[in-house]
């Protein structure tokens, strides 16, 4: 029963070293396939001849540890392949982005060159219609009542209130107003008008004739012994030590000498400021510490300017207001203490006026030509202000020349005067 039993057993075990064998040889011929497999992708993109496989596969170990080592080697370098290929794939794209960026960039390039001209002349637009550009606040102010004048409405009282609204708005005052209205009913009535829209031609010609007396430009030319004296008064923050600057650098590229006198010795830095512009036109400037008398520092200016055989002489001033006595009798001692070097200075007294004040400028105009006799005025910040219609205003009231308008804060932006540009641009 035993012996039996054993015999049993031991049939068992060599039937499973046999299955066991059976397999391992399975394994073995399957592993040597996928071998050959590898060997022959590792060919196809290495370019190696058919031969090559022989070699390799004649050096190939037989153990099954060195079959795993040489499939595990294939397969690195296999993948080494593939990222070289895609590499050189990469390379091949980043190229042909490289030359169509070129392209692009080249054809920019030529875009550019066209363009240059035509931006230049964009430009030259630009600066020519500036001065349009840059009354339009109060343009706007006007446009509120003369678009009834464009429409073909009929002259009615409807439409003289609309456009007396509109210049009161602008600024023109209430005297100017009324002046300007009752002169566009007058001649409505003798050439029996009916179109509103004719009226508008009317207006800009009443508006031209109230400024045509004023536009008269400032003439710079030196004395026989001495330089041509410009004195600058306003109100405090009116715009006097940068419109001086404005006028140094404009005198000075026309080839004139100029000098300049710190006479706003009241002011803190206020002669540091001049002295700045001082140094960007290139001109001396004479100056005294801050709390100076500002009559003898423009008084040491007049004879330094006269020693060195100077042009023009601009005199800056402290800014005072208009319904202070003292200090516009302090004014009034100024002109006195420089007219004991020259009975005829200043040859020309600017009062610069801030138009953003509106028709507080006309009460500045008023007093300080009590105190001195104003013979120019300068009008600031137009740029800036909706309440342009007081220059109509001033110039109907007081007949003074207006000499400058200030559009902007670059030195070209300080213009001479002009009645028929002024107009135009209020309007169209």
């Amino acid at each position: 029963m035993a012996k039996g039993f054993f015999g049993l057993f031991s049939k068992k075990n060599k039937t499973q070293t046999q299955q066991q064998q059976s397999e391992d040889q399975s394994n073995l011929l399957e592993k040597k396939q996928q071998e050959t497999v590898l060997k022959e992708s590792e060919t196809e993109q290495s370019g190696l001849p058919d031969n090559h496989i022989s070699v390799i596969a004649e050096s190939v170990p037989t153990s099954e540890a060195d079959e795993n080592g040489i499939i595990d080697s294939k397969r690195d370098k296999a993948d080494v392949l593939s990222q070289e290929n895609e590499k050189t794939s990469k390379n091949s794209e980043s190229n042909t982005a490289l030359e169509a960026t070129s392209e692009i960039a080249s054809e920019a390039t030529s875009v550019d060159k066209k363009i240059l001209p035509e931006a230049d002349k964009t430009k030259e637009n630009t600066t020519r219609l500036s001065f349009f550009e840059r009354l339009k606040k109060t343009r706007q102010n006007l446009s509120y009542g003369l678009s009834a004048l464009i429409k073909g409405k009929q002259i009615s009282e409807e439409l003289y209130e609309d456009l007396e609204t509109a210049l009161l708005t602008a600024d023109l005052g209430v005297e100017t107003t009324n002046q300007v209205i009752e002169q566009l009913r007058e001649e409505s009535k003798l050439r029996e008008l009916h179109d509103a829209g004719a009226l508008k031609d009317n207006l800009k010609k009443i508006l031209k004739n109230i400024l045509t007396p004023c536009a008269i430009p400032l003439t710079v030319s030196k004395q026989d012994n001495r330089p041509y004296v410009i004195l600058m008064i306003g109100v405090n923050g009116a715009g006097k030590t940068t419109t001086i600057g404005k006028l140094t650098e404009k005198y000075k590229s026309s080839g004139l000498k100029v000098m300049l006198a710190a006479g706003d010795t009241f002011r803190a830095a206020a002669v540091e400021q001049l002295k700045a512009w001082g140094a960007k036109s290139d001109v001396p400037v004479i100056a005294q510490p801050t709390g100076s008398d500002s009559a003898s520092v423009l008084y040491d200016a007049l004879n330094s300017a006269k020693a060195h055989d100077t042009d023009v002489l601009i005199c800056d001033t402290a800014g005072r207001l208009q319904n202070k006595d003292n200090l516009m009798e302090e004014l009034k001692k100024i002109v006195r203490v420089i007219r004991k070097i020259d009975e005829n200075v200043p040859d020309e007294v600017l009062l610069v006026l801030d138009s953003t004040t509106g028709q507080n400028a006309v009460s500045q105009v008023k007093l300080f030509s009590e105190a001195v006799k104003v013979t120019g005025l300068v009008l600031t910040k137009l740029d800036g202000s909706a309440k342009g219609g007081v220059v109509f205003a001033l110039a109907n009231q007081f007949k003074i020349p207006v000499r400058f308008v200030g559009i902007g804060e670059k030195a070209e932006d300080l213009r001479t005067f002009e009645v028929d540009a002024f107009v135009e641009a209020l309007f169209d």
